[in-house]
Parts: C-alpha cells; sequence; structure tokens
C-alpha cells in the first residue's frame, strides 16, 4: 500500500509539473510577442498587462519548481527510479570570474587499493554572489623635510568627487542610480546602509546627490545640445507631484528624445528633461526656442505656437502620435464593445502591419515603401472614417476619437512624404516610464531644485540605457576622472564615447 501510494503521489506531481510547463511556455510566448508590440508599452495592450502576466509567470514558475523539487525527493527514495527530466539550460554568463573548488579524490581505489589514474572531469557550475561589502580607504601623504634648506614636502591632496563629503565615485554613482533609475528614495537607501552597519543620514546622502549634480552638469549640458541639435524630436511631458507648504501640487517633468535609429539615422540616441511647476506653452517654448525641425509629440495645445509659419528661427514641423489616435478607438472597441470602434482599430492595425517592414531602414527606402504600400491604406482609412463620422452625432464619443484624427490630418500624414517620420511618439513615453515609476516611490519633488536636479540626472541615466550602457558604471567612471579630464575633451565622457576598456576607478567606498 505504502508503494502504491508513493507512486501515486510521484505520478501526480509530475503531471501538475507538466500542466505547469505548458502553461509556462504559453506565457513566455505571449510575454515575448507584448515586449514585441510596436505600439509601444504605454498603449492600452501593455504595461498592465505585461505585468500581471510577469507576476503569473514567477509564480507559474515557484509552484514549478516546488513540484518538481518534491517529486525529485519521492522519486529519490525508490531504488532505480529515472531521474526527473529538467529543462535545458543556457550556459552562465563567460564574462564572470571563476572560483575553481576541487573535492577530494581517493588517493587509492575503494575496491583494491591499487593506484589510481586521471580519466578527466565533470565540471558542475553554480552562480554565487558576493554580498555588497564597504571599506574606507585610507590616502596616507607622508611628509619629508629637507635636511639641507629645512623645505617640508609632501603629496598633493587626493581629489574626491565632491568638495563636501568623503564619499567615492563608486558610492556616489550607487546612490544616484538606485534613487533615480531604480526609484529608490534616499531615505529607504539610508535605512538599507543602516542595516549594514553603515550609517548615512538622508541629508547626508542629499547633500550628494545635489554636489554630484553640480559636477555633471557640464556633461548634461554637452547631451542637451546634441538633443536640440536633431532633425526630429520627441516630446512628451508628465505629472510630478511638488511639495509646498504642507500640501502637493502637480508640477511637470518634460521629455525630449532624439532616436535616428528608426530611419538609420548615425547620430546616437539621447534624451533631456526638464521640470516645471506648471503645464503653460511657456515651457516647451523655452526649451526649444531655438529647434526648428520635427516634433513628434501628442495633441497638447501648447505645442501650437511653436508650428506657427512666423515663428523664430522657423517653424517647428508638427508630426502626430498614431498610438494616441489608436488608443482612443481602441478604448471604445474595448470598453464599450462598439463594432465600428473595432473596425477602425482593425484599419489603423493594418496601418502599423505595413510601417513594421521598414522600421531601422534608411530613410529614403521607408519613405518609398510609404508611398506605395501605406498610403493607399491611410486613403482608404480616410475615406472609412469620412464617411462613418458623417453618419454620427458631434456628441458620439467615436465621433470625437475620429475628429482628434481628422481635424489634423495633416500631421498625422506627414510621415508618408518623410522617411525620417515615425508612426508613433513612443520614444519619448518610453523615456517618461522611469518617471511615473519613481514617483509611485518617492511621493514628490521636494523643491524646484531638486525637481531640476531629478530632470538632469534623468537625462544622464537614460541616455546611458539608450546608448547600452550600465548607467552605474559610467557615472562612476566619470566622476572618478572628470575634474582631472580637459573641459575641451569632455565629450569623449558622453556615452556613445565611452570607453568600456576605462574601468570606474576601484578607489571608492
Amino acid at each position: 500500500m505504502s508503494l502504491a501510494a508513493e507512486r501515486e503521489a510521484r505520478l501526480a506531481a509530475e503531471a501538475r509539473a507538466t500542466g505547469a510547463e505548458a502553461m509556462i511556455t504559453h506565457l513566455k510566448l505571449v510575454i515575448a510577442k507584448l515586449r514585441h508590440d510596436k505600439f509601444g508599452a504605454s498603449s492600452e495592450r501593455g504595461r498592465k498587462l505585461l505585468d500581471q502576466l510577469e507576476l503569473e509567470l514567477g509564480e507559474l514558475v515557484a509552484a514549478a519548481a516546488e513540484d518538481a523539487a518534491r517529486a525529485e525527493n519521492q522519486a529519490g527514495t525508490r531504488p532505480g527510479a529515472p531521474p526527473p527530466r529538467r529543462p535545458a539550460r543556457g550556459p552562465l554568463p563567460a564574462h564572470l570570474p571563476r572560483e575553481r573548488v576541487v573535492l577530494p579524490s581517493p588517493a587509492s581505489c575503494p575496491c583494491c587499493g591499487g593506484k589510481l589514474s586521471k580519466l578527466g572531469e565533470d565540471v558542475t557550475e553554480t552562480l554565487e554572489v558576493i554580498p555588497r561589502s564597504w571599506k574606507v580607504i585610507q590616502t596616507v601623504r607622508e611628509k619629508f623635510s629637507c635636511r639641507a634648506c629645512e623645505r617640508i614636502t609632501q603629496p598633493p591632496a587626493p581629489f574626491h568627487p565632491i568638495a563636501r563629503g568623503r564619499a567615492g565615485p563608486n558610492l556616489l554613482a550607487m546612490v544616484l542610480e538606485a534613487k533615480f533609475g531604480q526609484h529608490l528614495p534616499l531615505n529607504r537607501q539610508s535605512e538599507s546602509y543602516g542595516r549594514e552597519s553603515v550609517e548615512l543620514s538622508v541629508s547626508t546622502l542629499a547633500d550628494w546627490v545635489g554636489s554630484a549634480a553640480a559636477v555633471l552638469s557640464p556633461l548634461h549640458a554637452l547631451i542637451e545640445a546634441h538633443v536640440l541639435a536633431a532633425e526630429r524630436l520627441h516630446g512628451d511631458d508628465t505629472t510630478v507631484p511638488l511639495l509646498a507648504r504642507g500640501r502637493t501640487v502637480t508640477a511637470r517633468l518634460w521629455s525630449y528624445v532624439r532616436d535616428d535609429q528608426p530611419f538609420a539615422g548615425p547620430a546616437p540616441p539621447a534624451a533631456v528633461f526638464y521640470f516645471s511647476r506648471d503645464r503653460t506653452a511657456e515651457h516647451p517654448k523655452r526649451h526649444l526656442a531655438s529647434y526648428s525641425g520635427i516634433l513628434q509629440a501628442d495633441a497638447y495645445a501648447g505645442f501650437g505656437d511653436l508650428y506657427l509659419a512666423s515663428r523664430r528661427p522657423g517653424p517647428i514641423m508638427e508630426a502626430a502620435c498614431w498610438a494616441h489616435f489608436r488608443r482612443k478607438v481602441f478604448e471604445l472597441a474595448e470598453v464599450a464593445r462598439a463594432p465600428l470602434a473595432a473596425e477602425a482599430v482593425r484599419r489603423i492595425d493594418r496601418v502599423f502591419e505595413a510601417e513594421r517592414a521598414v522600421n531601422r531602414c534608411p530613410a529614403a527606402d521607408r519613405l518609398a515603401h510609404r508611398q506605395s504600400v501605406v498610403a493607399p491604406l491611410v486613403g482608404d482609412l480616410q475615406v472609412w472614417m469620412l464617411e462613418i463620422r458623417g453618419r454620427l452625432s458631434r456628441h458620439n464619443d467615436l465621433a470625437k476619437a475620429l475628429d482628434y484624427a481628422l481635424k489634423r490630418w495633416a500631421a498625422f500624414t506627414r510621415f508618408l512624404s518623410d522617411g525620417r517620420i515615425c508612426l508613433t511618439n513612443n520614444a519619448a513615453e518610453r523615456a517618461l516610464r522611469g518617471v511615473a515609476l519613481g514617483r509611485k516611490a518617492w511621493l514628490f519633488a521636494g523643491s524646484d531644485r531638486g525637481g531640476e536636479q531629478a530632470a538632469m540626472i534623468y537625462a544622464l541615466i537614460t541616455t546611458a540605457k539608450l546608448n547600452g550602457i550600465d548607467p552605474r558604471a559610467w557615472l562612476a567612471d566619470v566622476l572618478a576622472r572628470v575634474a582631472d579630464h580637459p573641459a575641451s575633451r569632455l565629450d569623449e565622457f558622453l556615452p556613445w564615447n565611452w570607453k568600456r576598456t576605462q574601468a570606474p576607478a576601484t578607489a571608492a567606498a
């Protein structure tokens, strides 16, 4: 009876594991498709659904691992039981250092006591982590006196990245990246360091953040100049709660992104951010005062003056975002179950599908494809929209969604005559995603200066990520070397020029 019960329990555990593996494979495929979705992670099918699926996937994997472990334990108690099935796993990262641990072998044969000869070896690799360690670096400056002239000689004082602190560049980079890259506020960082027996008050950390921002400001100015020299920009803004006399007001963080990769442009991507207490039109006018290229943005009225023909140094060309338009009709199709809205979504999706064929192609190739393939689809969509709009009341929700595009049709169809223009403004929305996550963690900006500092450091971290650079390693290296670096060659520190061979200084706390 015990053997039968054991066998039944093992089979049940294996069946659960098999079912879980099928569901895990399915969820991984769905998540991969969502990540590849060209409508952008801020679209209606994006971030919330992705978060839910990844949470479900994590729980399923944990449950499958528990079932597999129990099945393995039960199988291990029976002699001759087949080994449990294990999923194929990729090799561990080759760049990590290897620590070789050789298990002791017998000096002679355990059966006859004869001499052993090595045939080979089996190596099992296990990924391990060394907990974060702290150290204090003592830089000793010895004094010497001359017996002849009695002159005292001593090496100069060591350089510190910030004048009013004893923090090394790696520590400063860790604090900056944790707050603005991982959305971990300073009070939580202080508590975490305290649990490691390193007492760093919030005021000390805040002082370091401000001082580091001042040191990095020349680099930010170079990134800003690079962004505003673009032929085309993505622009958007998001809310940031700002503390004001015991309450919070809704401030704004503006983002402008240069990304020429969709039309195979050679310029590296970069982003700048600006902080403001409100959302008046004066802010984008000031941000883009010297700019006269293409601006991809939503229909925010504050951008209107930028498109005027009388503007100096010249009008900015407006390019509308199809993802915003699609989102409006998708909500009606999804929530209201409106058949006409669903048809509008299908027709818009055909435009997106046709546009995918030329993503990251040169502008000339994109333009030729759009004029031959995409333009007829857009023309049919416009005819259909005008026909449907004529049958709807102006108070109808679908009519309002269609009017959003029809009233700006020139801006929506400008991509058909310019291969540099993208179909959506998702580049700016992706840049602001970290701000949206951050405001849930650090709740509000404490002052205008705090908001300006956040905007500057967000620009540095976002630009590093856009160029595939680890922000923490890059910031640590810049903070370690910027003081001794010639100002005329500061562009060598820009993320797209930075060399990984220039490893961050090890002399850091």
